[in-house]
């Protein structure tokens, strides 16, 4: 590099110019702004649909689960929490267990496809479970 280069370097960094700056690398997608309604909605979802089996704080340990085999996921396993993604979460919960290779016994919500938001919040509340 030539003390041209660097004098050009030095000033570029002291007035931090735009022109001087990396290119940043790509954001992921952006950030999901859940509503309160859509909030309130994933609540009686997750009280109604997810409950039975999961139970109320989503140990697997609801009144549906001792009949079932495999037993439902814990979402309280921090484990777990830390190795799914949020897609993953939201696939399973639009499209079922079989179309992630889970449990059958996880049912479709089809319902729920066109509503990304409310996906979104059922998400935000499974997540908020773990220990």
């Amino acid at each position: 590099m030539t003390i041209r280069n660097l004098a050009g370097l030095a000033a570029c960094l002291a007035v931090a110019s735009p022109a001087c700056s990396r290119p940043s690398a790509p954001a992921g997608p952006p950030a999901v702004v859940i509503d309160e309604a859509s909030r309130k909605e994933a609540d009686e979802i997750f009280a109604n649909r997810c409950t039975p089996c999961h139970g109320p704080e989503g140990a697997g340990n609801g009144p549906a689960s001792a009949t079932l085999n495999p037993r439902p996921r814990n979402f309280q396993d921090r484990a777990w929490q830390t190795g799914v993604t949020d897609q993953h979460i939201e696939q399973i919960l639009q499209y079922g267990g079989s179309a992630v290779g889970k449990s059958a016994a996880m049912p479709p919500n089809p319902d729920l496809v066109s509503r990304p938001l409310v996906v979104a919040a059922v998400r935000a509340k499974v997540r908020s479970l773990v220990k």
